[in-house]
C-alpha cells in the first residue's frame, strides 16, 4: 500500500510550523512534509522536531516559482503517487509603516497569497487521492465585508463564479493597485487584506470545481482563519499562540473519510463555520 502524505507550505516557522507539529504528533497516518522557501530554515525546523521525536521530511517549495512547484509535484508523483492533505500557511505581508509603493506590494503580496496558492493547487489537485483535504489559510479580513463596492461583492458571490473569472478579478485588483486607484474603486486599503479575500474566493471556487469533476474523490476544500496570533507575518501582533492557531487547520486537515462537511467554507480559530459575506 502506498503510504499516505501531507504537505504544509510556509511551514519553517509560526501557524505553519505548530501545523507540521500537529499532523506529525496526531491521527495523520503518513509522512508529513515541512515546506519552505529558505533550505537551511526548513531544515533546521525538520531538526527541531525531529529533536522532540517527530519526523517531519523537508522539501523546498517557493509556491512564487513555477519550477519550484513542479519539482515537489514530481517528488509526490514519484514517491507517493499523489497527495492526501495540502495546507497551504504560505504567506507574505508588508509591514506598517512600509515605504513600498502600493502597487509593488499587491503585485508581490498577491503572487505569493493568491496566485501562488492557486499555482499549487493547480499543480497537486488533479493528483489529491479520494478523501484529499485542502486547507487554505486566510485571515479575519478574508471576508467580503471588507470589500465596499457593491458591484465587486456581487461579482464575487455569482454562484457560478469560474477560477478564469476569479483570475479576472485578481488581475483588476492588482491593476487598480498600481494605477492609485483601488482604494476608490472599493477595494480594500490592506494589500495583505485584499489577498485573503482572493484566497477565501479561490478556496469556494476549488471545491464547486471538486464538486464537479465527474468523480468520486469526494475531497472537500476549506479556508480558515486562525485568528490573531503574533508572528513575522503580522509585526508579532496579537494574543493567541502558534499551536492555538493551528487547531482549526489542524481539525481540518484530519476530517475524516466520506465526511463532507464542512466544505468550501470559511471556518473560524475555534472550529465554527461563518459567512464570509
Amino acid at each position: 500500500m502506498v503510504k499516505r502524505v501531507a504537505v504544509v507550505t510556509g511551514a519553517n516557522k509560526g501557524i505553519g510550523l505548530a501545523i507540521v507539529r500537529n499532523l506529525c504528533g496526531n491521527e495523520f497516518d503518513g509522512d508529513v512534509i515541512l515546506t519552505a522557501r529558505d533550505c537551511d530554515r526548513g531544515k533546521a525546523a525538520v531538526e527541531a522536531l525531529s529533536g522532540a521525536g517527530l519526523n517531519p521530511i523537508y522539501h523546498r517549495l517557493d509556491i512564487t516559482d513555477a519550477e519550484s512547484v513542479e519539482e515537489l509535484t514530481g517528488y509526490l508523483r514519484d514517491n507517493y503517487s499523489g497527495v492526501d492533505v495540502l495546507v497551504n500557511s504560505a504567506a507574505i505581508a508588508y509591514g506598517y509603516g512600509t515605504q513600498t509603493a502600493v502597487g509593488e506590494q499587491a503585485s508581490r503580496t498577491m503572487g505569493t497569497n493568491f496566485y501562488g496558492t492557486r499555482r499549487l493547487c493547480r499543480r497537486l489537485l488533479p493528483i489529491m487521492r479520494p478523501n484529499g483535504r485542502l486547507v487554505n489559510l486566510t485571515s479575519t479580513y478574508g471576508v467580503l465585508t471588507s470589500i465596499t463596492d457593491d458591484g465587486l461583492r456581487r461579482r464575487f458571490l455569482a454562484p457560478d463564479l469560474s477560477d478564469e473569472q476569479l483570475m479576472a478579478l485578481a488581475d483588476e485588483y492588482v491593476t487598480d493597485a498600481r494605477e492609485g486607484r483601488h482604494v476608490a474603486k472599493g477595494w480594500p486599503k490592506s494589500t495583505y487584506i485584499a489577498s485573503k479575500v482572493f484566497v477565501t474566493a479561490l478556496t469556494r471556487v476549488q471545491q464547486r470545481q471538486l464538486d464537479a469533476d465527474g468523480t468520486d474523490r469526494r475531497i472537500v476544500a476549506n479556508a480558515v482563519n486562525p485568528g490573531v496570533v503574533p508572528t513575522d507575518l503580522n509585526g508579532h501582533r496579537g494574543h493567541r499562540s502558534p499551536d492555538e492557531g493551528a487547531d482549526a487547520a489542524t481539525y481540518l486537515a484530519l476530517l475524516p473519510p466520506h465526511c463532507d462537511q464542512p466544505s468550501g467554507a470559511l471556518v473560524w480559530w475555534d472550529r465554527r463555520v461563518v459567512d464570509w459575506a
